[in-house]
């Protein structure tokens, strides 16, 4: 897999992406919640009972627990009990509130925009983590094979250096010391192979999918490095920003909501319902199904102002934590755009050292390839030791690795600017046109 089909597998399976997404939608369904509030609400009721048919005059505060009755006041008989009926429906709806439904919505509206704004800040780390993962997987590999291409050159002069111990053309502990050189260089082969496999997991659990079926494609980020770098754009353009700008904005409209809660409350309502009663004023049982339907209708309307006085000391204290959340979120607005801008500036420090790097590594290594040349013909000459050419050995597979690496840090170091930038649009982009130009 290319990087490019590594950040798009990775977006589309990974599992914190799709939860962030469900989020996301859970959000914008709550805007829907809010603006029902605009509906009108209707209650519909139907209830039968059988019970005795006392009826005490008093007053009785409001509870939950015995049950009212209506009409005149009959003569007590336990005894005797009748059907009772009763059904309805009933409308209301608030023609206006100053603002409060409005400001609800917003509320809403806001925080589905803060949730859009955190699905896409969690694509985007996720996805750079599994390019970062993809980079260290394909640096290993090729690690791999500079530690290989160290092995053969130690095992070529190993056996050089055994011929010439063999035929007292050198000392003994020549022999040793190539063998623990060899050794060493057999050892470094087995950690980077090592490293290797744990990158390769850790890719695949990015991916979703199994170990033994990941593998990489480097060949179009080894050649040049892209021939110009990423436009730079404002801080303020960070999904982390725009996240934090939302919900700056929700808190505001969360202080409106308040604002506009201690207003009288305004509720139109029409209600049609019907009773009926298995007995009559006169304390007469009729019996039967008598009172099993309703057999009194009413209906009636009208407009109804409320207004809870005494909720100004509550509403005052929710403003004053209101207004310090929203100073928090100032500040941390402000902190967003101070860490996103200092994360572009050193994404432009680190693009530039490493095509500064990648500049250097082929002087770096052509001297050393020139060094390990001589030295070992200096040692068959006699004129150099085994440490000699061990020494200019590492410094030559030190120099391929360097070189490796330098090829793939511009294009990390490109990634980490389009990461700190907060889009990778432009940086895949960049690798569509690297691999049309390759």
């Amino acid at each position: 897999m290319t990087l490019e089909q590594v950040i798009e597998t990775t977006s589309a399976n990974y599992p914190s992406i799709r939860a962030s997404q469900a989020q996301q939608r859970a959000a914008q369904g709550a805007i829907g919640v809010a603006k029902t509030a605009y509906l009108p609400h209707s209650d519909i009721l139907w209830q039968t009972d059988r019970a005795t048919a006392n009826n005490i005059l008093g007053l009785l505060l409001p509870q939950a627990t015995i049950p009212s009755v209506t009409g005149e006041v009959l003569p007590p008989d336990p005894t005797r009990s009748a059907w009772n009926s009763a059904g309805g429906a009933l409308v209301s709806w608030q023609p206006f509130d100053f603002g409060a439904r409005s400001a609800k919505v917003e509320v809403a509206r806001q925080g589905s925009e803060a949730a859009r704004q955190a699905a896409f800040l969690t694509q985007l780390q996720v996805s750079a983590n599994a390019g970062s993962v993809f980079f260290d997987l394909s640096a290993a590999e090729q690690l791999v094979t500079v530690a290989k291409a160290n092995v053969q050159r130690y095992e070529s002069f190993d056996k050089a250096v055994h011929i010439l111990v063999d035929n007292t053309l050198r000392p003994g502990a020549d022999a040793s010391q190539a063998d623990a050189q060899l050794a060493l260089a057999r050892n470094q082969l087995i950690q980077v192979e090592t490293q290797v496999a744990i990158r390769r997991a850790a890719l695949a659990e990015y991916l979703q999918t199994k170990q033994e079926q990941v593998e990489v494609d480097v060949s179009g980020l080894l050649t040049e490095p892209p021939a110009s770098d990423l436009s730079i754009i404002t801080a303020v353009s960070h999904p982390a920003v725009l996240e934090e700008h939302a919900l700056n904005l929700q808190q505001e409209a969360q202080k409106r909501f308040l604002d506009r809660s201690y207003v009288p409350v305004f509720s139109t309502s029409g209600v049609v319902f019907g009773r009926g009663a298995g007995t009559n004023a006169s304390g007469v049982f009729p019996g039967g199904t008598a009172g099993l339907a309703p057999d009194t209708l009413n209906w009636a309307a009208g407009i109804q102002v409320s207004f809870a006085a005494l909720d100004f000391f509550n509403i005052r204290d929710q403003r004053r934590v209101q207004e310090a959340n929203i100073e928090a979120e100032h500040a941390r607005l402000d902190q967003a755009v101070s860490d996103a801008t200092t994360a572009v500036e050193q994404a432009q420090a680190n693009l530039a050292g490493a095509r500064q790097l990648r500049a250097n590594t082929p002087i770096e290594l052509a001297a050393a390839q020139a060094s390990e040349q001589q030295q070992q013909a200096r040692y068959r000459s006699g004129l150099a030791t085994v440490v000699d050419v061990s020494a200019a050995e590492g410094v030559l597979a030190q120099a391929e690795g360097d070189d490796a690496i330098a090829r793939l840090g511009v294009w990390r170091a490109e990634l980490g600017l389009a990461v700190a930038q907060g889009d990778l649009q432009p940086f895949l982009q960049l690798l569509q046109g690297q691999a049309k130009g390759k």
